[in-house]
């Protein structure tokens, strides 16, 4: 049972936390052991317990999964109607969709009631941390943006929806209106549109992701002017047409505002929209977003258009479950770890050595299950492998995500986000991961950051189209003085790409150098807005906004050609990269 609290009661709530992070170990056994005498009989694990609830027995005998080897049940009660019990005793109440842009393709997981009340109580912790560190965010108003998706159901009869969409539309109440359109541009533009009106009452911004805040940037520099003369006039631009949208923003836009208008103009028409989120939004104290992972690629760009405003990544929540909350909401954007909540789910990690490629670590290797640890035993300087299991029909599954282990919270370790366990770029033998290419990335833009430029983002493909194949980045530039076609030097481009390769492992350097397998790595710039385009191409398949995140690894061709058609300047290593003997 769940510990209830008021999240508005700080006291309350940090000494539940300091309760659950003194205790995680025995916690942890709770949980399994709950987990276990509920689910014993579902048709999954009874075919490898044989209806017994052992912990020592689960060890032993329940196999570490991936997503493949679980779809066949979640495909039966999703698809063919059968009942929730194939996989757990509690009932499944909806399916929650990953994003499907940084694996490659979107997963159902399954939701209960239950599992609704632990997220919950999760955020109710959550707020309890933002409450004692956060100060100020009381003394105004929050401008966060989500955005969702219309509901879809599976021929099986459920309702397939992103864990944002089932937050929201499961608690109606405590939700502005303008929030339930489910028309993103719509509203987007009423969202940004109320915050324009209150924007001295501003005192945080926030959305999901840092890509989505980024989006968010550029959206709002495409339609600025529009959303002035809104607020110059006090009407409505006529194309807002949902019932949801025009009625929150008629009771905040009700009359002329010339005022409001000339300031917003002033702001943004300076040449440098350097700062522009605390020029707009003046009294704002911090701005939320998950920043660790393949997102901390766009923590210079968040610096660029917050002013150096803090930057807060709250959690690590995912469509598996709700995992790990930051003590630290104001550190260092790069330093953030999160403390693992140990009544969420069951937790086991994979060691990772330093020298090991994570990708290696085969589901089906009988010997596995012998080097697992489970919470109490993790070390700190060590790599792991997240496994959860959950009341949700998940067993010793595997996140695909790598965490390093930083530290601990009384008993409770903490991790930081390294990487997700997954090839980005491959030709023959080489395999680079999303961690190792963003490395690369990261070191080749030192070039070109003193000449005022930074990465708005980037993806790339394994271009096989010739002999030998070669690897393709797609890079988006900005010059911090605005400038829509910034002048590319030819010299220190070919650079980028050389320093790239050579930020490789030796595999990729072997392949390049020896045997011919792989050719020169290529750098094609795109003009600005590329990835927005992008981004709407992934959305219109069906992608929610709040969970996109740029797909380091494009594999459909209808996404190259958009990135191709809005190359602007194409680059090529002209060094073999050094081999390390």
């Amino acid at each position: 049972m769940l510990p209830t609290f008021d999240p508005r009661d700080t006291e309350a709530g940090s000494r539940i936390l300091e309760d659950i992070t003194s205790n995680a170990g025995h916690i942890q056994e709770q949980v399994l052991e709950e987990i276990l005498t509920k689910n014993a009989s579902t048709d999954y694990l009874k075919s490898f317990l044989n209806g017994h609830s052992d912990k020592g027995l689960f060890k032993n005998k329940v196999p570490v999964v991936d997503y493949e080897d679980i779809k066949i049940y979640i495909d039966r009660i999703a698809l063919d109607g059968e009942p929730s019990r194939i996989l757990t005793n509690e009932s499944i109440t909806e399916l929650l969709i990953s994003s499907g842009t940084s694996g490659g393709k979107q997963k159902w997981i399954p939701k209960t009631a239950e599992e609704g009340e632990r997220r919950a109580f999760f955020f109710c912790l959550l707020a309890t941390v933002q409450n004692r560190y956060l100060h100020g965010l009381n003394d105004g108003k929050a401008l966060f943006f989500v955005l969702i998706n219309p509901d879809i159901h599976t021929p099986g009869g459920l309702v397939l929806r992103t864990s944002t969409a089932s937050e929201i539309k499961n608690r109606k109440d405590r939700y502005p209106e303008v929030i339930m359109c489910e028309d993103t541009n719509q509203s987007l533009y009423s969202q940004l549109l109320c915050g324009l009106v209150q924007r001295d009452a501003i005192v945080s911004i926030g959305t999901f992701f840092a890509s989505g805040l980024q989006r968010i940037i550029k959206f709002f520099e495409e339609h600025w002017q529009e959303m002035s003369s809104n607020i110059r006039t006090g009407q409505m631009s006529d194309w807002i047409t949902d019932p949801k949208c025009k009625r929150t923003v008629s009771l905040i836009l009700s009359k002329q505002m010339p005022d409001l208008a000339d300031s917003i103009d002033l702001v943004c028409q300076e040449k440098s929209w350097e700062g522009i989120i605390k020029k707009i939004w003046p009294r704002t104290k911090y701005v939320q977003a998950i920043i660790t992972g393949s997102m901390a690629q766009y923590i210079p760009a968040l610096e660029f258009y917050t002013g150096r405003l803090p930057v807060v990544s709250p959690a690590y929540v995912s469509s598996e479950a709700c995992i790990g909350i930051n003590f630290k909401p104001l550190c260092n954007p790069y330093d953030v770890s999160y403390t693992l909540i140990p009544n969420m789910a069951y937790y086991e990690f994979i060691p990772i050595g330093n020298h090991e490629d994570p990708n290696c670590t085969n589901s089906k290797d009988a010997h596995l299950k012998d080097h697992i640890v489970d919470l109490a035993n993790v070390k700190i300087g060590q790599h792991y492998e997240l496994l959860i299991t959950t009341c949700t029909g998940l067993y010793r599954y595997r996140m695909g995500d790598i965490l390093l282990v930083t530290g601990f919270h009384n008993i409770t370790p903490q991790f930081k986000f390294v990487q997700r366990r997954n090839v980005v770029l491959s030709i023959d033998t080489d395999k680079t991961t999303e961690q190792d290419l963003q490395n690369a990335v990261t070191i080749a833009m030192h070039i070109l950051e003193p000449l005022g430029f930074f990465l708005l983002d980037y993806s790339s493909y394994a271009d096989t189209s010739s002999i030998p194949g070669h690897y393709v980045l797609f890079w988006e530039l900005q010059l911090r003085p605005n400038d829509d076609t910034p002048e590319l030097d030819q010299v220190k481009m070919e650079k980028c790409c050389s320093l790239v390769e050579q930020s490789l492992d030796q595999e990729y350097k072997l392949l390049r150098n020896q045997s011919n397998t792989i050719g020169p790595l290529e750098v094609r710039v795109v003009k600005q807005g590329s990835f927005n385009v992008l981004m709407d191409f992934y959305v219109s398949q069906g992608t929610s906004l709040n969970q996109y995140k740029t797909p380091k690894n494009i594999k459909s061709e209808k996404a190259i050609e958009i990135l191709d058609s809005r190359v602007v300047g194409k680059f090529y290593s002209r060094e073999v990269p050094n081999q390390v003997s």
